[in-house]
């Protein structure tokens, strides 16, 4: 089990706990961690994550910025990910496409759905990630490439 399961099945389950693990992440992953991600769900090959709107996210045109949309889905992308990774694997990512389908305002949930077919060789992989707002209509959708293949050895 990936030290990441670990820890959110650790505090998940406990008062505050989504918090202190959406804390660690964004303490972890400093850039990340400027979205301000709040972890909803997360299990192996899946991943559900909030983001408030707030003015530091927002852009010129009073929605929230092209890039914090990217940063959102990246993130959801990898939890989801990284969560259905056997310990013997990691993934990094290579590419992000990102369609932008209507102006994001107000609470974001983003959600990421994942299968490994094999993580026992190098391959590329894309993945989905869609943005909702609080209506549940989708503002983005965001394909995510990752080389996903064993970890190197330790020599």
């Amino acid at each position: 089990m990936p030290l990441l399961d670990v820890w959110w099945n650790r505090l998940a389950p406990l008062p505050g706990g989504k918090r202190v693990f959406s804390w660690l992440l964004a303490w972890l992953v400093p850039y990340t961690g400027t979205v301000r991600p709040y972890v909803l769900e997360l299990l192996p090959g899946h991943a559900k994550v909030r983001m408030a709107d707030r003015r530091a996210v927002r852009n010129h045109l009073r929605s929230i910025h092209a890039v914090a949309l990217a940063n959102l889905a990246e993130v959801t992308s990898g939890l989801a990910l990284t969560s259905a990774l056997p310990a013997s694997a990691r993934g990094i990512p290579i590419s992000l496409a990102i369609t932008y389908l209507k102006k994001a305002r107000g609470t974001l949930i983003a959600q990421a759905d994942v299968r490994i077919p094999d993580a026992s060789r190098e391959a590329e992989y894309d993945f989905e990630s869609v943005i909702s707002n609080a209506a549940g209509e989708t503002v983005a959708r965001a394909t995510v490439r990752w080389r996903i293949g064993p970890r190197p050895s330790a020599t």
